[in-house]
């Protein structure tokens, strides 16, 4: 199978499916529970100039990005959301239920995606240099030590909330479909033909993806909060520094994704992207040939859909 090398796919797991974003369509495919594999699809508007703009310049153009994706995946996941929700509530269904969302729950975690990431970087940056001013605030004076142990907080924190809510078996099943997306695009970059078997002979980590940035905030946070200039004097002095450097934080993390993603062939560096690949042993899980087989299904259908909307 003949790829496209100069194609960086991404996507993210939905509820009982997989999203791909292509060059000129988004495509989720779900599986629905009477097996059928139902797709949304979405076609690529084009940006208004001042945000191409953007997106050309390095440090600017990751928050662009991210503000992007997290509405586009608002509106993919939304529509998993309503599928599911249908299914769990069909009059026919008379099976009991192992594990439910209630619909408002689901459509509200869609609704408000971009605005749960912004509040969540707000309270994460926040929580962690409150808990180690007020532990270690009066040990030492040394700052970049102080920063290290707000790192390590932070990645401690990071952690337990991911290993608690991979225990639950909706989180387990949406981290198994997010195995699944790694997986396809790990065997089309390999140039591999697109088959269940040799996709799960592929690893379900991956340097490109969203949750090698979070680890890559922590890391970026304690340098760049090392710097003499941004020295405080005060707790709170300390996290409005961490709110206000947060764009900037964001920005620099995210080309250390790029570079990191660039840098994996080579052998001596390749290990800048361990921090990132490690975080996804909680993020990812391995799927079934079933889930594999969603996620083949959307990925193949954004690529024709791609081709019929602009031919080669």
């Amino acid at each position: 199978m003949a790829r496209q090398a100069n194609v960086a796919y991404g996507g993210q797991a939905v509820i009982e499916g997989v999203m791909f974003a292509g060059r000129h369509v988004n495509v989720t495919a779900v599986r629905r529970k009477n097996q059928e594999i139902a797709f949304y699809e979405v076609p690529r508007t084009s940006s208004p100039n001042i945000l191409k703009w953007l997106k050309r310049i390095p440090f600017i153009r990751g928050i662009v990005g991210i503000v992007e994706s997290a509405a586009k995946g608002s509106q993919h996941l939304n529509f998993s959301a309503e599928a599911y929700a249908e299914d769990e509530t069909s009059p026919e269904d008379a099976a009991p239920k192992k594990e439910k969302w209630s619909l408002s729950m689901i459509l509200g975690v869609a609704v408000v995606g971009v605005l749960s990431f912004v509040v969540g970087k707000l309270v994460f940056v926040s929580v962690p240099a409150f808990l180690e001013s007020e532990i270690f605030g009066r040990a030492f004076d040394n700052k970049f030590l102080h920063n290290l142990l707000e790192g390590v907080i932070k990645i401690a924190l990071l952690l337990f909330y991911l290993w608690m809510i991979s225990k639950t078996p909706v989180v387990k099943r949406l981290f198994q479909y997010h195995g699944a997306e790694h997986k396809v695009i790990s065997c089309y970059e390999a140039g591999d033909e697109l088959t269940v078997e040799n996709v799960q002979k592929h690893s379900r980590l991956h340097y490109r993806c969203g949750s090698s940035f979070l680890i890559f905030t922590v890391l970026v946070g304690v340098i760049l909060y090392s710097f003499p200039i941004f020295s405080w004097d005060s707790v709170w002095e300390r996290i409005w520094i961490r709110i206000v450097l947060l764009p900037v934080v964001l920005g620099i993390s995210y080309e250390v994704l790029k570079w990191t993603n660039a840098l994996r062939d080579v052998p001596v560096l390749r290990f800048l992207g361990y921090p990132g690949l490690w975080l996804q042993l909680l993020t990812t899980k391995e799927p079934t040939d079933d889930q594999v087989a969603v996620s083949i299904a959307s990925f193949n259908r954004m690529r024709e859909l791609d081709r019929e909307l602009h031919p080669a």
